[in-house]
């Protein structure tokens, strides 16, 4: 059976090279060669999502991939997709990143400049490895395929437009319609889901911050359980020590995240720092909510602008929300797709902040009631992101669709 081989390399030259190798090897399957981090996740996630045995068995990742540092890529593969053996190309073959390597979850180290025998030597290896993984599990049946939670973001396109209560209205849909929910708050200095849940907590997403390998008993100790069921991840008391959370660290916290919920909210505010970018590029889905006027919709286009030049993400892989809509505002959903250059959701919210105030000061916006306009609406969306299961969803939420009264939807036309 020959070894299907993934190669994720960013460099042109080092392409080159490494695919003319692998195509000299025995039994050797390459496949197009990616060229960025977020490509090869992307890839493996399509090809997992069929089965575990559309899976290729060796991905080789070279040192200079980006944007995400190539151990950090290592370890998002290894948690998410444990049936992939995985090579790292490298001109440091030292004692040192070798162990680095191994405890991201490399199954193993090729040096550069590259050989043969010593790249044929190692894919056999890890190919083996790999084979005797999916046997050991039956085959790829009735088997975790490795795609993981789904993971979206919600970020403001300034303060106060309303992230902080979409993220919470979106984790309580999906909570409520039987997925594993966690809602992370990643608005390190000025995170606020802990009032709007009337929570008294110990742990932060902190104390997450200085760990390498996050177990899952590690995770349940960081995690507050909710009376609604949600997992809550909460931002520490004290803002200065959101420093903690790196980029690197918000990459482990959220893969740990989403190896064990089905789905993991992330709201990352208004002023998206290092942490908060690396949980944006990891996302499935990216939100940036805005309200439908002037200054919002510029810091929307300034925000979207920022992520592209970042290579944090693409305007068009970005999806805005328009909060706090009314019928006859000047600034529209598609004049506003069309300003930033993104998708825009069909499921607007409308403007009813009288249905929120009394549980906005109570700290219980869970409490929502379900006739509430606003609630229809975000849960509407959540619908819309596929964060539902529709039958159970909308039974709970008071049969809650995009296009319900509390819900307005409009109708677009998709460019390319």
């Amino acid at each position: 059976m020959p070894t299907r081989i993934l190669p994720a390399v960013g460099d042109a030259d080092a392409v080159r090279s490494v695919t003319t190798l692998l195509s000299q090897l025995p039994d050797a399957e390459p496949v197009s060669p990616v060229v960025d981090s977020t490509q090869l996740v992307d890839t493996l996630a399509r090809l997992a999502a069929e089965s575990v045995d559309e899976l290729p068995e060796v991905v080789v990742v070279h040192e200079r991939i980006g944007p995400v540092p190539a151990l950090e890529l290592i370890r998002e593969v290894a948690l998410r997709f444990p049936a992939v053996g995985v090579i790292l190309v490298t001109s440091d073959a030292s004692p040192g990143l070798f162990q680095a390597a191994m405890d991201y979850g490399a199954r193993g180290l090729v040096a550069l400049p590259l050989s043969y025998e010593e790249l044929a030597s190692r894919v056999q290896a890890v190919a083996q490895w790999s084979v005797g993984v999916r046997r050991h599990l039956g085959a790829g049946k009735d088997v975790f395929t490795g795609v993981g939670g789904t993971v979206v973001t919600v970020s403001g396109a300034k303060g106060g437009v309303g992230a902080t209560l979409t993220a919470i209205q979106l984790a309580l849909a999906a909570q409520a319609s039987g997925r594993a929910t966690a809602l992370v708050d990643m608005d390190l200095q000025t995170g606020d889901i802990a009032s709007y849940l009337d929570v008294q907590f110990r742990r932060s997403v902190v104390d997450l911050a200085a760990i390498t390998d996050i177990s899952p008993r590690v995770l349940a100790d960081a995690v507050y359980r909710h009376d609604t069921g949600l997992a809550l991840l909460l931002a520490p008391a004290e803002g200065e020590r959101g420093e903690d959370v790196t980029d690197r660290a918000a990459r482990q916290i959220v893969s740990a995240l989403r190896s064990r919920y089905e789905v993991v909210v992330v709201d990352c505010g208004a002023q998206i720092g290092g942490a908060g970018a690396a949980a944006v590029e990891m996302a499935d889905r990216a939100l940036l909510v805005t309200t439908p006027d002037v200054v919002a919709v510029r810091g929307a286009k300034r925000a979207v602008r920022m992520w592209d030049r970042l290579q944090i993400r693409k305007a068009e892989e970005t999806t805005v929300v328009v909060n706090r809509y009314t019928r006859n505002t000047e600034i529209q959903p598609p004049l506003i797709q069309k300003i930033t250059g993104t998708a825009v959701a069909a499921t607007a919210i409308p403007a009813h902040f009288k249905e929120l105030q009394g549980v906005v000061d109570a700290g219980r916006i869970h409490e929502l009631e379900n006739k509430s306009t606003v609630k229809q609406a975000l849960w509407g969306l959540a619908g819309e992101l596929g964060l539902v299961k529709a039958s159970e969803g909308a039974h709970r939420a008071g049969r809650f669709r995009g296009g319900d009264r509390g819900s307005v939807s409009f109708r677009r036309r998709r460019e390319g």
